[in-house]
């Protein structure tokens, strides 16, 4: 059985300069399908309204049919170009549509979009959207795991889910079968990568089938055998919250003997007297 483990449904990580990885959930195809449909009826609507203007101006004030055509092209543009691009610049990569759905359009390295990444998305989306009724735009975002679109893939940017479930973290506690095991137990350091994933795992462990519940503690217990001596015998995902809890409590029982020493050393600390004493006399 093989030691790797591969959530579908895993948010995308983005690791800083500083070597922290962050977590980032791209929106879903569905939800960017709604978002651009709300989106559509909405330019849609400032357009007609647009048009209609422009034509009863023309028409009042006895325009010839050039000029007629012209402030019809004028009103596209800015309905399909001007006023998207406009909106999501200063909006931050906000939109009526994606307000609704809880995403925000961002670079691919997570940070804010600016008036080229607009401008190239509300362009190629006259094409993606308004010309095909969103059809090209379906094809291509169903073609890659972020959902992006042709304006997405040119610009550098996607769709990223803001709407976080809030949810209480629960406390892993060691399984009552293996606290005599805990005591002697060597729990080396782990990966930071493999940690999270169990950590991941041991929340969201409700939520899976049985199989594939198994199956995942499973392969994260085989990973993490290589850094637990002696081996218990127990099931893969008792094995899994032991390991967790053992670390915690250990991690933690060395962080208050780090403070307790602190805390001695402090006011002896304080005592010294700054400077070197005098030789004068």
């Amino acid at each position: 059985m093989s030691n790797t483990l591969a959530y579908e449904d895993e948010p995308d990580e983005l690791v800083t300069g500083e070597a922290v990885a962050l977590e980032l959930r791209s929106a879903s195809f569905v939800l960017r399908a709604a978002g651009s449909i709300i989106d559509f009826f909405v330019y849609g609507l400032a357009l007609i309204g647009l048009l209609y203007a422009s034509f009863e101006f023309a028409s009042v004030a006895g325009l010839d049919t050039a000029i007629g055509q012209a402030l019809t092209i004028s009103s596209l543009v800015i309905c399909l170009v001007v006023l998207p691009t406009a909106v999501e610049t200063l909006s931050k990569g906000k939109s009526l549509g994606k307000l609704a759905i809880g995403a925000r359009i961002v670079r691919n390295d997570g940070g804010a979009i600016g008036f080229r990444h607009a401008f190239i998305r509300a362009l190629l989306g006259v094409l993606e959207i308004f010309m095909t009724v969103g059809g090209f735009a379906a094809i291509v975002g169903l073609l890659n795991s972020r959902a992006q679109r042709l304006g997405d893939l040119v610009a550098g940017t996607y769709s990223q889910y803001e709407r976080v479930t809030k949810f209480s973290n629960p406390v892993v506690q060691l399984p009552g079968q293996l606290a005599e095991w805990a005591q002697t137990a060597d729990v080396a350091k782990m990966p930071d990568a493999l940690a999270r994933r169990i950590s991941h795992f041991l929340v969201a462990a409700h939520g899976y089938t049985a199989a594939t519940r198994r199956q995942h503690a499973t392969n994260l217990a085989n990973e993490a055998a290589a850094f637990v001596s002696p081996l218990p015998q127990a099931e893969p995902e008792v094995f899994l919250s032991a390991v967790s809890a053992v670390r915690r409590d250990r991690e933690r029982a060395a962080l208050t003997g780090e403070k307790s020493r602190l805390d001695t050393l402090e006011p002896a600390l304080t005592s010294v007297p700054r400077g070197f004493p005098s030789n004068r006399g």
